[in-house]
């Protein structure tokens, strides 16, 4: 058995004497790989191996803005370096109850803003890939303990890309569920109306498992559904007569040369398949990010409100109460962090928030509009997920040009829509995703889809891509 390369599905087959060593073998791949790739903030040396669930003893790593009880939960920040998760998340819980062995809490960007895992207040995660580059993010660490081989699986959260786009980047699959398929109650908040839990995986099918064990109506999450979603029973079905949208404005955006030829090669797969591919156009979606932009950070200064040094976290003592909450957040929070709550402080103020905030929500009802208005017509939208491969750690300085790495991936967010990343080979020897966004609701669909697109590609060896071999 080649641990780095087992899957959710292959676990299952394997006799019980192999199933229990499987968070040894984890944690061992994790005491190698990880003083160089540098995925988790924490990890639990004392896992036990209980036979309850189906899944049991599978390794799996949780995003560290996600509730674990037991664990530290930390957003990777200095104003949460010490918090004990006092209960778990739903999806945790529902993991737990399955039989997963959770074996750490991965890096992310502080409180998810960011794409590229440089954001941490602890270290920078590194690309499996290539050290010397950014695996993205924000949940670059999940992505990257998944892509070495150090777990089987991870859970991440994404707001404007964060799984698709790390996922991407580290040649994993990544998905984000419709909107309020998924509990969020145990998710540090970053963007409420955004933030989604989904999972990174090796593979399409075991994503999809991994959906129908955490999603459901959630009573401690007023936003979640009560629908019934089949993530499996089509998944090997093909795309024959299926028909795709491509967006003509994804080309008035610099893609990389290697991530549009490879995102070409991708269209003629699926013709070749049997579906019809056309461009469409969505004139709205260049606001995208410019939207989020405005939206997202507002959110976030409504939800970081909490950490002020009174009721957990860390605490710097001052003269006075105001004195307190000026210092222990600036202290706290990291410089991105700090420009974002700003920003939405700055678009919610009173002589501001019809000029920037309302509008944004206006220009995301038309965003929404236009793209359930495509999907209306055909099976799915098809984008590459990053226009760019992953770049060298320090590279990028301008916010800016670090904001514009999710460009493709917002749109499914602004309208809640659920997405996927598949990986399809390479540019510059650095893996490329290619994402297939669904109409809500349509997520055995967009599964079916990717797994048509995986199962074909010329890239992927026994059914799966190629996993890195990390420089340890």
């Amino acid at each position: 058995m080649d641990f780095r390369r087992l899957t959710i599905e292959d676990s299952l087959k394997l006799p019980d004497e192999e199933r229990e060593n499987l968070p040894r073998l984890s944690l061992e791949a994790i005491k190698k790989f990880d003083p160089h790739v540098k995925a988790f903030i924490s990890v639990k040396e004392d896992v036990s191996v209980e036979k309850n669930g189906k899944f049991w003893g599978i390794p799996i790593a949780i995003k560290d803005n996600i509730l674990t009880l037991g664990m530290k939960t930390t957003c990777a920040s200095k104003i949460l370096e010490n918090y004990e998760s006092v209960f778990d998340a739903t999806v945790v819980k529902k993991l737990k109850e399955a039989g997963f062995a959770i074996v750490g809490k991965a890096n992310l960007d502080e409180f998810a803003m960011g794409s590229s895992t440089e954001r941490s207040a602890f270290f920078p995660t590194r690309n499996p890939w290539d050290l010397e580059r950014v695996p993205g993010g924000s949940s670059g660490g999940s992505a990257a303990a998944v892509a070495s081989g150090m777990v089987v699986a991870a859970l991440g959260s994404d707001t404007g890309g964060s799984v698709r786009q790390p996922a991407s980047l580290c040649g994993v699959v990544g998905y984000k569920p419709t909107y309020g398929l998924v509990s969020r109650y145990g998710l540090v908040a970053f963007a409420s109306s955004l933030d989604q839990i989904g999972p990174i995986t090796k593979t399409v099918k075991d994503a999809a498992i991994l959906m129908e064990i955490i999603s459901g109506k959630d009573e401690n999450d007023a936003t979640t559904m009560d629908r019934k979603v089949d993530f499996l029973s089509e998944i090997e079905n093909g795309v024959a007569g299926m028909r795709f949208a491509v967006p003509q404005e994804i080309y008035e955006h610099k893609i990389e040369d290697g991530v549009a030829e490879r995102f070409e090669e991708s269209l003629k797969l699926l013709e070749k398949l049997g579906a019809k591919v056309e461009k469409v156009s969505i004139p709205h979606m260049k606001y995208s990010v410019a939207v989020y932009y405005v939206i997202a950070p507002a959110e976030a200064s409504s939800n970081l409100a909490r950490f002020d040094g009174v009721k957990y976290g860390l605490r710097v003592k001052e003269k006075g109460l105001r004195e307190m909450y000026m210092k222990t957040r600036n202290v706290g929070f990291g410089e991105e962090v700090r420009r974002r709550i700003m920003i939405g402080t700055f678009t919610l103020s009173a002589a501001y928030y019809e000029a920037y905030f309302n509008k944004a929500m206006k220009v995301r009802r038309k965003i929404s509009d236009e793209l359930n208005e495509v999907l209306s017509q055909y099976d799915a939208i098809l984008t590459p997920t990053s226009p760019v491969t992953a770049f060298k750690i320090g590279e990028i300085k301008d916010p800016l040009t670090y904001y514009l790495m999710d460009i493709f991936t917002i749109p499914a967010n602004l309208a809640g829509l659920p997405a996927i990343n598949v990986p399809f080979g390479f540019s510059n020897n650095l893996p490329v995703g290619v994402q297939v966004i669904g109409k809500r609701f349509a997520d055995g669909k967009v599964f079916r889809i990717a797994r048509a697109i995986e199962k074909n590609s010329p890239y992927n060896e026994n059914g799966m891509f190629p996993l890195p071999e990390v420089k340890a």
